[in-house]
């Protein structure tokens, strides 16, 4: 039980970035837009979040910062994508290359430097014997994406917007049809989504190493694009598959601290083979997936088209 309470909120802390950016990409697609780019814009993030608490020493300020890089790596997007209706999947590869380019370069002068540690926890609630180790040992961001999970999923299935912002998703015909502005919701949800996924990059750079590194993200971009898949496209799944995907990540330095005999180029690979054997299971069965996907996923939409 000693072992198993920090394993748990390690987990925890590794998959806070994927709930962030996945429950970002989840709302994305939910209104009917599919955004790859989720690496570059959280590696953007990443370290705009990084140089601004690594200046001002505020840990706040950076997670603004990296909010607001995201939204305005969604804005790009937005207005390749909705204005001038151009293919959202090699609009968001493209979304994504630019800003793993751009991270690079403004981030040269930042690599090696690292922050000071930040106080985490609860207090009083973290000293209770292994459910405090356990759960109530995080940084306040972690809470805030549990929060948000659970507003999202009360927002999509409880509210007259989370309707709308579905039946976007659904049939964007239809929902113009009724006098709702398309383009004006999927941008709203964009700009959520990047948001979102800034919030994911600075916490990496701000939390979770707390450095900057050229490609610090290491893939977690695509991996909450692969956890909204595997969720269903429901808040509640998300949340579990974080987690999941978060305990492989960790179950790579647990098993090197145990004395486990793998190469750690192995165990390094552990997160990513969980991904595609989740894919794969996934995609044996299409039917399931095509009643669970939004139908419009992917689609551009031009008004006075149909």
């Amino acid at each position: 039980m000693d072992q198993l309470a920090p394993l748990i909120a390690a987990s925890i802390n590794a998959g806070t970035p994927l709930l962030l950016a996945a429950i970002g990409l989840l709302i994305n697609e939910r209104a009917g837009v599919l955004n790859l780019g989720a690496e570059g814009m959280m590696l953007v993030a990443a370290i705009a979040g990084f140089a601004v608490g690594y200046s001002t020493k505020s840990p706040l300020l950076g997670f603004m910062a990296g909010a607001v890089c995201g939204m305005l790596m969604a804005t790009l997007f937005s207005w390749l994508a909705l204005v001038l209706a151009t293919n959202q999947v090699a609009t968001g590869l493209a979304l994504s290359i630019f800003g793993t380019g751009l991270s690079a370069f403004i981030g040269q002068r930042f690599v090696g430097l690292a922050l000071p540690s930040q106080s985490t926890g609860i207090p009083g609630l973290n000293t209770i014997p292994f459910v405090g180790p356990a759960f109530f040992t995080q940084h306040w961001m972690a809470y805030v994406a549990l929060l948000l999970c659970a507003a999202i999923a009360w927002f999509l299935y409880r509210t007259r917007a989370g309707l709308i912002l579905r039946a976007v998703g659904e049939s964007p015909e239809s929902a113009h049809a009724l006098g709702y502005s398309v383009r004006g919701i999927r941008f709203l949800a964009l700009l959520f989504g990047g948001a979102c996924c800034g919030l994911a990059g600075a916490y990496l750079s701000l939390v979770y190493t707390p450095m900057w590194v050229e490609g610090l993200v290491s893939g977690r971009g695509w991996i909450a694009l692969a956890l909204t898949a595997f969720a269903t496209w429901r808040p509640a799944r998300v949340l579990l598959g974080s987690l999941l995907f978060g305990g492989v990540t960790i179950l790579q330095f647990y098993l090197q601290g145990i004395g486990v005999t793998i190469p750690s180029q192995i165990l390094s690979m552990l997160p990513y083979v969980a991904t595609i054997v989740v894919l794969a299971l996934i995609s044996r069965n299409p039917d399931w997936i095509r009643l669970n996907m939004p139908a419009s996923l992917g689609k551009p939409f031009r008004p006075g088209s149909s």
